[in-house]
């Protein structure tokens, strides 16, 4: 099986799920990936400080490629692309600048949105 999870919600709260739930679908073999649309572009410059309480697991996810990249359409409009490619987070657009959910549903992933 193979998931991508869309994520448009920025709440933290929100987000840690996402991040746990890629973890899991790797640890139980499937493939996972996360798509960061919406305000959830904002989120990466607060989580690779050391200090946040989920920078962790957000590395973990980095660390194993389960990342795709954030919006680069969002990222502009809410002024964060700059610092979203400076933490290493690739920024990703097939349609008009968004992520297409097509693209990956043609490729046999299931999109699940956050």
């Amino acid at each position: 099986m193979k998931t991508a999870l869309f994520v448009f919600n920025g709440d933290p709260m929100c987000f840690i799920h996402v991040l746990l739930n890629a973890l899991d679908l790797q640890a139980r073999g499937h493939e996972a990936t996360i798509v960061m649309e919406g305000a959830s572009v904002a989120l990466p410059p607060a989580l690779v400080k050391p200090d946040h309480p989920l920078a962790k697991l957000f590395a973990q996810v980095r660390e194993q490629g389960l990342l795709a990249g954030a919006c680069k359409a969002c990222s502009v409009k809410l002024g964060v692309a700059a610092e979203v490619e400076a933490v290493g987070v690739p920024l990703i657009g097939d349609m008009s600048g968004h992520p297409s959910m097509a693209s990956y549903m043609e490729a046999g992933w299931q999109v699940v949105t956050f």
